[in-house]
């Protein structure tokens, strides 16, 4: 089974993004719910980074971050930032940091032995008094998700389609992007992970589930054991 797949004009990634949909995507909220998580100036390794979308803030609130993706073409849009060009699986870098970031909904991946191995990354790469932030959609959307439309403030429009479940805890979809003339898809499958099974992942790499930043439980927080 094809996990990932990506259609559209520009760079496509290995894992189906497109580079320049990603590059004209702005920050929510998620850079100040990851810095009142952290101690001020803390240093940020951030896993699959893609454009910078969350890079920027961080940097201007303060943090030094390096910022990692398999895609030079994503890194290429960062500035002010160290980068490192790298698949998150792979990657063994010098020095341990505050905070290991990995968002994006990457840990959901649907290959497990790839969702261990970045497990196994972010523990290579945290400091034994620092903090890992992983981000997956609350378990419960697996169950009730279901094909969508939404206007972005940009004018665009991204939907949710085709969406299916091929196996136990398993979803596939495809997202559709248009902005003007411009039409980009990313499909995908991930897995469901609740507390119990994300708990015991993390535990089998060496880390703890701590907590959650959000009543969602959307953003968890792992601890070195």
């Amino acid at each position: 089974m094809e996990i990932y797949h990506g259609t559209g004009p520009g760079p496509i990634t290995p894992d189906g993004c497109a580079v320049d949909y990603y590059a004209t995507l702005t920050a929510g909220g998620e850079p100040g719910l990851i810095h009142a998580a952290v101690p001020p100036g803390a240093a940020i390794l951030e896993l699959g980074a893609g454009a910078g979308r969350i890079t920027r803030p961080l940097l201007e609130l303060g943090h030094e971050v390096v910022a990692v993706d398999e895609s030079p073409e994503m890194l290429a849009h960062i500035t002010g930032a160290e980068t490192v060009c790298s698949p998150i699986q792979s990657l063994a870098l010098p020095r341990t940091f505050d905070l290991v970031l990995l968002m994006s909904f990457v840990v959901e991946t649907a290959d497990d032995d790839l969702r261990a191995a970045f497990l196994d990354t972010c523990r290579r790469h945290v400091a034994d008094d620092g903090c890992v932030i992983l981000q997956r959609k609350p378990p419960e959307w697996y169950d009730t998700v279901r094909p969508s439309e939404r206007r972005t403030g940009d004018g665009g429009t991204v939907r949710m389609k085709d969406v299916s479940r091929p196996g136990p805890g398993l979803l596939k979809a495809t997202m559709e992007y248009v902005i003007g003339e411009r039409r980009w898809t990313h499909t995908f499958v991930s897995r469901r992970l609740d507390d119990d099974r994300l708990g015991r992942e993390l535990g089998r790499a060496g880390l703890t589930l701590s907590g959650f930043l959000d009543d969602d439980r959307e953003w968890v927080r792992a601890v070195p054991r």
